[in-house]
């Protein structure tokens, strides 16, 4: 199938997909006489991984680790819940830190008064002050 098909088929943009084999998580494609890249089931089996993969908002060095694990039949599967659990833990992280800029914006919200006086606490603590 051509690079346009593949991508119908795996759900990831022609463009993506050239940048996938250009950085090395899809092997680079076999070309027709004329030069037009053709893909077959397994390339758009990887491709699929690959999209779910970042769907699940993994990097593409974890992908690429990943999907070394996928190909590689005799890997123990502590490998992979490894790199899945330090994904989680990255995830955790930055969901605790966007609670933390919620919880400000929301007080910040609260504080200000939205009416027609100039006084704003939002912009006071964008300025560095504090708001009471």
């Amino acid at each position: 199938m051509n690079i346009g098909d593949a991508a119908r088929a795996s759900g990831v943009s022609a463009k993506m997909i050239r940048h996938y084999e250009s950085v090395g998580l899809l092997p680079p494609a076999a070309r027709s006489a004329a030069g037009y890249r053709r893909y077959d089931e397994r390339d758009v089996h990887t491709l699929r991984f690959v999209r779910h993969a970042r769907d699940l908002g993994f990097g593409l060095e974890p992908i690429r680790e990943l999907v070394g694990l996928w190909h590689d039949r005799e890997r123990p599967s502590r490998q992979v819940k490894a790199l899945a659990e330090q994904h989680l833990a990255a995830i955790e992280t930055k969901l605790a830190e966007l609670q933390a800029v919620k919880a400000t914006l929301e007080r910040l919200v609260c504080c200000c008064h939205g009416d027609d006086r100039p006084e704003c606490p939002i912009l006071e603590s964008l300025a560095g002050g504090s708001v009471a």
